[in-house]
């Protein structure tokens, strides 16, 4: 008997934050500049003010009875230092509601902390914070280069957890980037975010693919590493960063850049199968 044909990957769902955008890296520049501008304003100094809004802006975040609701749609804290929330489906309006208390308590806090009491420029800053971040979007090097060697070769999806509302303010920022996607699934469209194998699941019907066909692709082990393993299909975990994986969570192949996902052995057959197609 000869020995069996490794499967063919048709499709390659991707993660957006951390992944095709350095989400964290736009955070940062948004406080970097809100926090210029506050020293600027008063006697302060910005590094130490962005340590102590961050420090406030998580455990603010966690007190609120919304905290479930954003865990399970995977809405982090810094997202809802500018997020507006105008969503229609269900969960959003507490949100959307508490958004604003949730933004300006979060400079509020942080100022104290730096021996400022001023709720007037507390609510200034958190109305700068969104301005800067929306002029901030920033996409890896090798995002586009990675995508125009799939592009024609397999079905692209981009699987993101977070506010439809949000995420797609994040792509109209960067509107180069939509094209390139057969499907775009946000969790907050569907009611659960990832690791739950709901969005994986609906991405392989959209294509009426099985789980063996797909690949997925991720910086977050804890949910798009996990939620695809949950759902049979074969993970990549994007490492920038070079972290030990200190979980009990285990991809099937760890990349250090997508450039590196296009020779993988696996993927790089299918691409070679699909060119002669």
């Amino acid at each position: 008997m000869g020995k069996a044909r490794e499967p063919m990957i048709k499709a390659v769902f991707l993660d957006l934050d951390d992944t095709l955008l350095w989400d964290k890296k736009s955070i940062a520049l948004a406080f970097k500049q809100t926090c210029l501008q506050a020293a600027i304003e008063k006697e302060l100094d910005p590094n130490e003010l962005e340590v102590c809004v961050r420090e406030e802006a998580r455990r603010l975040y966690q007190s609120y009875k919304t905290y479930p609701f954003t865990v399970n749609i995977g809405i982090n804290p810094f997202e809802g230092l500018w997020g507006s929330f105008r969503d229609e489906e269900k969960g959003f309006k507490a949100l959307r509601e508490i958004a604003p208390v949730y933004q300006k308590a979060a400079w509020h806090e942080g100022l104290k902390k730096v021996g400022i009491d001023n709720e007037a420029f507390a609510q200034h800053l958190a109305n700068v914070f969104p301005v800067e971040r929306r002029k901030h979007p920033v996409v890896y090097d090798d995002t586009f280069s990675t995508l125009n060697a799939l592009k024609d070769k397999v079905h692209l999806v981009l699987l993101t957890n977070g506010s439809p509302d949000l995420q797609n303010t994040k792509l109209e920022l960067t509107p180069e980037l939509v094209p390139y996607f057969d499907h775009i699934l946000i969790s907050g469209s569907f009611g659960r975010g990832k690791p739950d194998v709901l969005m994986f699941e609906e991405a392989l019907h959209r294509l009426e693919l099985e789980p063996h066909e797909a690949i997925m692709v991720g910086d977050n082990l804890h949910t798009d590493i996990k939620g695809a393993n949950a759902s049979g299909i074969p993970s990549v975990w994007l490492n920038r960063e070079n972290q030990a994986n200190e979980t009990s969570i285990h991809a099937t192949y760890m990349i250090e850049s997508l450039e590196e996902l296009v020779r993988l052995e696996k993927v790089k057959h299918s691409l070679d199968k699909a060119s002669r197609i």
